[in-house]
């Protein structure tokens, strides 16, 4: 999509309410709402993260969504695609002061370069105990992107067109960190597969997108 009508249309999202749950729904694994039955003391005291879905036109001025590749590691968000983004820092003075945060150290785009349009509904991720706060922003002008080499093991630049083609949903069986292998849906993107909380993100942000576009 052309990135000028992009961001002329973007604004109205912040009058548009929120898809939520029932959206994130239709991206999540089967086992998700078990394993927080399982584990509903835990959420209780669940860890503070946020993240950024930061949208901005590429050298052709089309709109783009950057995703990052974690690099492989003794955890249990190994080598998986991502929004940019982190767990809460004492320095941070809010939830979106670590969305911006990270998204600088991840990905080398500065705060000053992104407006910031929407707060999305929160997810929580029984593998880590973590709750992830979402944000949409935009940069209005190509970024000079910087990954942070010892965490991303590659930039994702995501055309917005192939997060909204609705081919591009698939159901694939995937290893769990426990151990497990199931079906679940997730976003072909790129040639690499977006599941679990990521997936569930993008579901909501496409659905609030559709009623801009």
């Amino acid at each position: 999509m052309n990135f000028n009508e992009f961001a002329l249309a973007l604004p109205k999202v912040k009058n548009i309410p929120l898809p939520a749950e029932a959206s994130q729904l239709k991206m999540s694994p089967p086992y998700r709402e078990k394993l927080i039955k399982l584990q509903k003391d835990k959420v209780k005291n669940a860890r503070q993260s946020a993240v950024l879905a930061l949208f901005y036109p590429d050298v052709e001025a089309q709109t783009k969504l950057i995703l990052i590749l974690r690099k492989t590691y003794k955890g249990v968000h190994s080598a998986q695609v991502g929004f940019p983004g982190g767990k809460v820092e004492k320095e941070d003075k809010s939830l979106l002061h670590t969305a911006l945060r990270e998204t600088h150290e991840e990905v080398g785009v500065s705060p000053d370069l992104v407006t910031v349009y929407k707060k999305m509904t929160q997810v929580y991720i029984p593998p880590s105990n973590f709750y992830v706060q979402p944000f949409i922003g935009l940069a209005n002008q190509t970024p000079v992107f910087n990954k942070q080499d010892d965490e991303v093991e590659a930039l994702l630049e995501v055309a917005l067109s192939d997060l909204m083609l609705e081919s591009n949903v698939v159901t694939k069986r995937v290893n769990t960190s426990y151990d497990i292998e199931v079906e679940v849906p997730a976003y072909n993107l790129n040639n690499h597969l977006v599941w679990g909380a990521t997936a569930m993100m993008l579901s909501e942000i496409k659905d609030l997108l559709k009623g801009t576009l």
